[in-house]
């Protein structure tokens, strides 16, 4: 999959493409039907499907009190967005400059000169341009004079809850850390990525030595509480195989860690099942969260953390079986 983070990197000539306008977020199983759709309609026609995107939710610029925490970082997205099977990805930087443009000029600059557009696929809510005044009528109209058709692509919705697959909802399923349910709507196990960084090894004197990730990791941290899961360590890429990865079956505790007072803030750490002598530290992972084992509790001493921890492992064992 290309990417491009300006309209300006795209090549000449590009076009024509059916092009999938959202923030993405998650890009779960909603989304990913807008992409089916996109590439549906640009089969018979020989266009490139291209989702554009951008690199923050605009509510961080616009409203900020009342923007939401992201489920997923810019790198997971563009991970996930390749997955799908799309041509390109056009990640906008979503700054000031780019929400001051008026409607026909974000059209005209991004969907018709660089994209060459002949389809734009946008959900009912789609804004765009200074103000949120565009809207999907508005650019219809710029569509049938610019030459591109414009549709408007109906929810994805369970049928059992009757409610439409958002990235609203799956926030709320993790904070509740219903990770399983979260799983059904991404179409994926919800994961957070980071580095491995060095921390207090109380893990590794217990038995149990942790890969503990960066506080600035990407991706939404699920309810504080013990994990089933999968830790994904990716290799080095080569120009065969981009993406070469190493998968690991996991317990993992999210958390302050509350049997004891120096664990100041939230982590994610992951015990690798069976392996005491596994060296990430300085290696990107991804840590997926495949089922909730229990909440996070303080224990009366050490002793009394060691067998639960030890009966944690022996859960995870069993629900990764």
């Amino acid at each position: 999959m290309m990417v491009f983070h300006d309209p300006a990197e795209v090549p000449a000539g590009f076009g024509p493409s059916v092009v999938a306008i959202g923030k993405f977020d998650g890009v779960h199983a909603g989304h990913r039907a807008v992409l089916e759709r996109a590439k549906v309609d640009a089969a018979t026609g020989g266009a490139k499907v291209v989702a554009v995107t951008f690199d923050r939710n605009p509510l961080s610029v616009l409203r900020p009190e009342i923007c939401p925490e992201d489920l997923i970082g810019v790198t997971q997205k563009q991970h996930l967005l390749a997955g799908t099977g799309i041509d390109a990805t056009l990640i906008l930087r979503f700054d000031a400059a780019l929400a001051s443009l008026e409607p026909r000029v974000f059209v005209e600059r991004i969907l018709v000169d660089a994209l060459g557009a002949r389809t734009v696929l946008v959900g009912h809510d789609f804004r765009f341009g200074r103000g949120g005044a565009g809207n999907p009528d508005m650019l219809r109209e710029l569509g049938e004079e610019l030459g591109f058709r414009v549709d408007v692509v109906d929810d994805v919705r369970s049928l059992d809850a009757g409610r439409r697959v958002s990235s609203t909802w799956i926030r709320e399923l993790l904070a509740a850390g219903d990770v399983e349910t979260a799983a059904k709507l991404l179409g994926r196990p919800h994961a957070v990525r980071g580095e491995v960084v060095h921390g207090a090894k109380r893990g590794r004197d217990l038995g149990f030595p942790t890969a503990n990730l960066s506080p600035d990791l990407e991706g939404f941290i699920p309810a504080d509480g013990v994990y089933a899961g999968w830790l994904v360590e990716e290799g080095p890429s080569t120009d065969v195989e981009p993406h070469r990865t190493t998968r690991y079956p996991a317990a993992i505790s999210v958390g302050s860690n509350p049997t004891f007072d120096d664990v100041p803030a939230r982590q994610v750490e992951a015990y690798v099942l069976g392996e005491t002598d596994l060296d990430l530290y300085g290696r990107i992972v991804e840590v997926q969260f495949t089922a909730r084992v229990r909440g996070m509790v303080a224990f009366e001493g050490v002793d009394a953390l060691v067998v639960q921890m030890t009966d944690d492992v022996e859960q995870v064992r069993t629900l990764l079986a």
